[in-house]
């Protein structure tokens, strides 16, 4: 698991609040935290530290973040801060310049100047959401740049926008799967990820490296697959077409990804990893117990039982009926 997790219910009732605002000055530029629900406050929160990148997906009872003049002259760590709204809505006011945010919806704040963040008027539901803090020098756009972005509401349903929706999302979603050890080079996907994002909604493009370039777009290519493995003609064509590029350049893409990462995968080899391990993980979950094996690989783009049976053996040791067996007796083998 990446990251430390916090409930409140965890915590005495007298001290939720306050220790919660301890934990998110820890993630966050220090500001003024109130709440009309302080006295019996409820709030879950995950802290990811992704090399230079936190992320934090939060669920919190209705909250207001207000950061002064005086506490930018106190502390400015020379941070952006990305907020995805998920679940209810907020107001944000920054730089003179005041939205209201739902769900898919994200903003972007400098450190350097205050803002505040507020809930809507009688808001009683929780807002859920995730939060991104990155240094402000691993942007390739120039500050004068995003400051066009700042306070604004800005879509994540389409392009680039909707491909770091699908990511952060996606990092709580598998947050007990991932390693410690895969943490550096998940912040530095995040990074490309926002600095193709900070590009695209500017119209500045020609500010990315061509390394940049190349991976966003096998990240784009990536969630694309993942959202299609049901399909057992997702092949490279198929992949390539969807992309508007070449076949050719579709396998250049991914070997010139795989040199730098020190894999040597195919996307071919790449795709039929990903769907034997979501098979993997069917498998494995006792709430799918009684869905029968083939079924189980059909759903994952895999409708050959012989196939399939052959290929997860090679990758696992073990046939697929044995694996069920296995991880559903011994939870702990299945991990």
């Amino acid at each position: 698991m990446i990251g430390t997790v916090f409930r409140s219910d965890d915590v005495p009732v007298e001290d939720r609040f306050d220790y919660w605002c301890q934990l998110v000055h820890q993630a966050v530029a220090p500001s003024h935290i109130t709440s009309d629900y302080a006295a019996d406050f409820w709030a879950e929160q995950h802290m990811m530290e992704l090399g230079p990148v936190m992320v934090w997906p939060v669920s919190v009872l209705p909250t207001r973040f207000r950061r002064t003049e005086k506490l930018v002259r106190q502390s400015d760590p020379d941070m952006y801060h990305l907020s995805l709204v998920l679940g209810g809505g907020l107001g944000v006011e920054h730089i003179g310049r005041t939205d209201l945010y739902g769900p898919r919806d994200l903003w972007v704040t400098d450190t350097a100047k205050p803002y505040e963040v507020r809930p809507p008027d009688g808001a009683r539901r929780p807002v859920r959401g995730v939060g991104v803090d990155f240094p402000k020098a691993l942007m390739p756009v120039s500050p004068n740049r995003v400051r066009e972005l700042l306070g604004r509401r800005l879509s994540g349903r389409e392009a680039t926008g909707a491909l770091l929706t699908a990511f952060l999302t996606g990092l709580e979603r598998e947050s007990n799967s991932l390693r410690p050890s895969d943490a550096p080079r998940l912040g530095m996907v995040l990074v490309d990820l926002l600095s193709a994002w900070f590009a695209q909604v500017l119209d500045a493009e020609d500010a990315l490296s061509p390394e940049t370039r190349h991976q966003t777009m096998v990240a784009r290519i990536r969630a694309f697959v993942r959202q299609n493995l049901h399909d057992p003609d997702l092949t490279p064509p198929v992949i390539a077409a969807a992309h508007h590029i070449s076949v050719s350049y579709l396998h250049r893409l991914f070997k010139d990804r795989a040199q730098g990462e020190g894999e040597g995968e195919t996307v071919a080899a790449w795709v039929r990893t990903q769907r034997l391990e979501g098979a993997r993980r069917d498998l494995a979950d006792p709430a799918l117990r009684t869905t029968p094996i083939h079924a189980v690989a059909a759903r994952w783009g895999l409708p050959r039982a012989s196939d399939f049976t052959r290929a997860f053996r090679t990758v696992y040791g073990l046939t697929p009926k044995e694996y069920r067996l296995q991880a559903l007796s011994s939870p702990e083998q299945a991990e």
